[in-house]
């Protein structure tokens, strides 16, 4: 019983790499880095960063949420290594796409190596920026040290934390939804 526990655990965290991939991405690279027509200037200027990997730490993201301000804000936190983390990602890259011009999205590479980060982005390539976090110091801003993956914060437009998901998204629906409920 404790063994097939474990299993199911591993299993769930994406360590194995059997079935973790999604097959309804269709996002190329070329679309995801596309730069953004129309919209507010903070949003351009994240698009022209898509599919990067910034440095800076929990510094450079709060700052980035503060430039932010006046538009809502969907942060996942993510790893190579997580297979949830895959599955989901052409949800995010979806609705990133579909409200580019009213959302922002940022995403939180935690607990990973930069090699590893980037091997994963040319398979799933985002429309936003990714902030390296090796150490969950920027997680922790906004999951109160919570260790789950993946995990995703939604900030209304006055920058206040107003919602966080913890585990994956079963589809796109239901992060669209939550979109939709706590990101305004």
């Amino acid at each position: 019983m404790a063994c097939a526990a474990i299993s199911l655990a591993v299993a769930a965290c994406g360590e194995e790499d059997g079935e973790t991939g999604n097959p309804d991405s269709q996002v190329s690279l070329e679309e995801a880095t596309a730069p953004l027509e129309g919209g507010p200037p903070e949003l351009r200027q994240l698009r022209a960063q898509a599919n990067q990997l910034l440095d800076g730490g929990a510094p450079a993201f709060s700052k980035r949420l503060s430039e932010l301000r006046g538009v809502p804000v969907v942060v996942n936190k993510w790893a190579s290594w997580c297979g949830p983390c895959r599955f989901e990602f052409p949800f995010l890259q979806s609705q990133a796409i579909e409200r580019a011009r009213e959302v922002a999205f940022i995403g939180v590479d935690s607990d990973d190596s930069e090699d590893a980060a980037e091997t994963f982005l040319r398979e799933l390539p985002l429309p936003y920026p990714s902030y390296l976090d090796p150490d969950q110091e920027i997680a922790d801003e906004f999951l109160d040290h919570a260790r789950e993956f993946p995990a995703t914060a939604f900030y209304d437009s006055a920058g206040k934390l107003a919602y966080v998901h913890l585990g994956v998204y079963a589809d796109e629906d239901a992060l669209a939804a939550d979109i939709d409920r706590h990101a305004r």
